[in-house]
């Protein structure tokens, strides 16, 4: 089984080994009528085999990406400039036979060019849809554009449809954001408010590769490997829409106990009461680790949540959800630091 989204680097590199030892062979996405819960998690297994052909040492994030996918949830990939964050999106796409679509979010970027517009043609006006009408959208470096156009997402990603001169246009399903942003370099850039921090499911922190993942990563560009060329790398796609929506009702069937629902709510109102925050987890967080964590247990085939399962998930799905307070910021105090604390504090069930 590859790595939850925050598995120590070591343990990474030893599945993500495993995994390329081995890779997958592609198969093509079979039609609804066919795909059960086994059949789909084996496609999902595969996707993340497939993404390895061309990321390397980046094992967590891509399991992240494939929870967000079965959660129906956005995604915020954070990490330095020359990561592979734009790749990652990218091999994740070239894996799935569904339609997809980059925006690169620039300082002049309008909400219309996002959503789309009415234009005038023939006399008359139609509605010009924007990239956002696909299934899978890639943000690139998020943060670059103003809050005005960065708020032209919120409704696409809570409600899935966008209203333009009033008339509520639906997104294809399933519909994605998977978005970008670099935590280092803050000229020309526009943080992203609460409001819409919370709409994602997941932050994930794309960190650099381990010595070994490197030299691997630099051994493939010395054999000629293209990260703009995923064909030429031998990526296909390997799962589509039906697979997605046979994983995603298999894991909504996942059963949880009421005292491990009891241990996600002490999770989230211990966030709450914490000196080091003025904002804690909100019910909206509450659900989203449920969510997430009933995606995993699934995906490590079980039809029943354990605390573990609570615990790998609580640092991707609640990071982005809490604000540190300046002074405890000031002292070095994190997000994933509180958590920590949380996680070691809150009474595990037995």
């Amino acid at each position: 089984m590859s790595a939850t989204p925050d598995e120590p680097a070591p343990s990474r590199l030893a599945r993500a080994t495993s995994t390329r030892r081995a890779p997958a062979r592609a198969r093509a996405p079979r039609r609804p009528a066919e795909v059960g819960p086994e059949q789909a998690r084996e496609a999902l297994t595969a996707l993340r085999a497939e993404v390895g052909k061309a990321v390397i040492g980046q094992d967590a994030v891509v399991t992240g990406l494939v929870i967000a996918l079965l959660a129906r949830g956005h995604v915020l990939l954070e990490g330095v400039p020359g990561v592979a964050k734009t790749l990652l999106v990218r091999a994740v796409a070239a894996s799935l036979s569904l339609d997809t679509k980059r925006v690169q979010f620039t300082p002049d970027l309008m909400p219309g060019d996002i959503t789309g517009s009415l234009v005038y043609d023939s006399g008359d006006f139609s509605f010009r849809a924007g990239p956002v009408f696909t299934n899978l959208l890639l943000a690139d470096e998020i943060n670059r554009t103003p809050p005005k156009t960065q708020a032209s997402l919120l409704e696409a990603m809570e409600e899935r449809q966008v209203t333009v001169d009033g008339t509520p246009r639906p997104l294809p399903d399933p519909f994605v954001v998977c978005a970008t942003q670099n935590p280092v370099e803050y000229e020309g850039t526009y943080p992203l408010p609460e409001a819409q921090l919370d709409r994602f499911l997941l932050k994930l922190n794309v960190g650099l590769p381990s010595r070994d993942d490197e030299v691997q990563v630099l051994a493939a560009h010395d054999r000629g490997f293209d990260p703009r060329d995923l064909a030429a790398a031998g990526l296909q796609p390997v799962a589509g829409a039906a697979e997605l929506a046979a994983g995603r009702a298999a894991a909504r069937a996942v059963s949880v106990a009421p005292e491990v629902l009891a241990y996600v709510v002490d999770l989230c109102r211990a966030t709450r009461s914490s000196p080091s925050l003025s904002l804690g987890v909100s019910p909206r967080g509450a659900t989203a680790l449920l969510a997430t964590a009933k995606a995993w247990a699934w995906l490590s085939s079980r039809d029943y949540v354990t605390p573990d399962d609570v615990k790998a998930l609580a640092r991707p799905t609640l990071r982005h959800r809490l604000a540190v307070r300046p002074e405890a910021e000031l002292e070095g105090v994190t997000g994933d630091g509180v958590l920590d604390g949380v996680l070691a504090s809150v009474p595990v069930p037995r």
